[in-house]
């Protein structure tokens, strides 16, 4: 016996929105990380750590937000838009030789 489509679209919409919270947030936190780590001023190692530190808040942060979010898309757009504008502008000071 299937479940009737109406229970089936709540089930892919919690699905998507822990889908998002485990792999989205740990993707956030991890450009977010590798973003910090080129402004922090001070050695690599030291700017690394702390970026790593605090990508641990992010992390929280961002599993906060996908359960709170008013849809799954909306969690979804709300990891990855900042995820990707990071991600590209760590590749940009990267390539720009800003990083130490």
């Amino acid at each position: 016996m299937s479940p009737h489509p109406t229970q089936t679209r709540p089930r892919l919409a919690l699905i998507s929105r822990i889908v998002a919270a485990l792999i989205g947030g740990y993707a956030l936190a991890s450009v977010f990380s590798i973003f910090l780590s080129h402004l922090l001023p001070s050695e690599l190692p030291e700017a690394v750590l702390g970026a790593t530190l605090f990508s641990f808040a992010i992390y929280t942060a961002a599993i906060i937000w996908v359960f709170a979010a008013a849809s799954a898309a909306r969690a979804w757009l709300g990891l990855l838009i900042p995820g990707a504008l990071m991600g590209l502008l760590s590749c940009a000071m990267q390539f720009a030789g800003s990083a130490t």
